[in-house]
């Protein structure tokens, strides 16, 4: 599977970025995957080439370029439970220093290099996110609604990108909730905005999930939900 390091050039600065490829001739769909707040390492790596491996050509971005190269923070190879308070005390402040104009700038430079690569072919393409990345998905979609065709986002804070956001949405869309994340009512809710803003959309709580199911490096994974993320992804790109 072809991969690179890269840098994205920015209005910030230069971020550092991790692409995977398709091993047959492209140019192919290509996908702009943000990482959760953990940021990129060997899982978020194999999720980009295990979708490269279904025909797509993926980027994956390192959000807090700001404060250094990928990985930011020291992780241990398993974030187990008790080492996430010392790792969140450090991630905190990252996460609250990338304002929505931060998110903004970023996605207006992710998008047209992502997009200006050789392996990847012209017309829209799908943006996918984990945790602080499925929001910072959302509102690239929602920023880039003549260039992104699809949007999903897996444990992600959807909400948060509040109303007037979700309502910008054209793209198709899945969100695939963790159930300690969000209370049915809560659901309900956000998919209200979504019917209201005429979005072609799936939204739905992964049964027996935490918050974080989808990374396999942490206490949260879960296999099985982790499949369900995968044939509810490519569904939505293959459409």
């Amino acid at each position: 599977m072809p991969t690179r390091s890269l840098q994205i050039p920015t209005a910030d600065g230069r971020a550092d970025a991790f692409a995977a490829f398709p091993a047959e001739g492209g140019p192919h769909p290509g996908v702009l995957m943000y990482p959760d707040g953990f940021g990129i390492r060997p899982v978020l790596r194999e999720m980009a080439e295990e979708l490269a491996g279904h025909g797509y050509s993926v980027l994956v971005p390192n959000p807090f370029y700001r404060h250094g190269p990928a990985p930011v923070l020291d992780l241990p190879e398993h974030i187990g439970e008790e080492a996430r308070p010392a790792i969140f005390a450090r991630l905190m402040p990252m996460i609250q220093a990338h304002t929505t104009d931060r998110i903004l700038r970023d996605a207006d430079a992710y998008i047209p290099f992502l997009t200006a690569q050789p392996e990847v072919e012209p017309g829209p393409v799908a943006v996918t996110g984990y945790c602080i990345g499925g929001l910072l998905a959302t509102h690239t979609a929602a920023a880039h609604p003549d260039r992104v065709g699809a949007l999903a986002a897996f444990h992600a804070p959807v909400a948060a990108a509040g109303p007037g956001t979700l309502r910008r949405l054209t793209a198709r869309a899945h969100f695939g909730h963790a159930e300690t994340d969000l209370t049915p009512e809560a659901l309900a809710e956000l998919n209200q905005t979504l019917d209201t803003a005429g979005i072609d959309y799936s939204s739905e709580i992964y049964p027996g999930t935490v918050h974080g199911f989808t990374m396999a490096d942490t206490d949260a994974f879960d296999a099985t939900a982790l499949q369900r993320h995968w044939e509810s992804l490519l569904a939505l790109l293959g459409r």
